[in-house]
């Protein structure tokens, strides 16, 4: 089971753009099926990108268009550059990885859209 390191959240005015980091460490982290979620308080964790093993994507409307999540599975890590960000983008992004039955999350980045 990969283990999960997030990184690249932070402070932002809106129209501004980020790119979040998901290191994994651990065996066949090319199998995996990575995904980046956000969570804000009081309100259930969604799915904001999601890539399969040989580079499916998939948004939500929300984010479509905005939002591009990538992988480098020889650096094994996973991309989530962020453009024209919004203020309902503020959350705590996490970094999710899936094969099988293994479920993988990283411990959360503060991403905050703000002037």
């Amino acid at each position: 089971q990969v283990q999960l390191v997030e990184s690249g959240g932070g402070l932002v005015q809106p129209g501004g753009s980020l790119r979040l980091s998901c290191a994994a460490s651990g065996t066949f982290f090319n199998l995996y099926t990575m995904g980046w979620y956000r969570q804000t308080p009081g309100k259930q964790r969604e799915l904001v990108a999601g890539i399969t093993s040989i580079g499916n994507t998939n948004y939500p409307d929300s984010v479509k268009g905005r939002f591009t999540i990538s992988r480098d599975n020889a650096k094994n890590t996973v991309y989530l550059q962020m453009n024209s960000l919004k203020p309902e983008d503020t959350a705590v992004y996490y970094c999710n990885g899936r094969l099988g039955k293994l479920d993988s999350w990283g411990q959360g980045t503060q991403v905050t859209v703000s002037s």
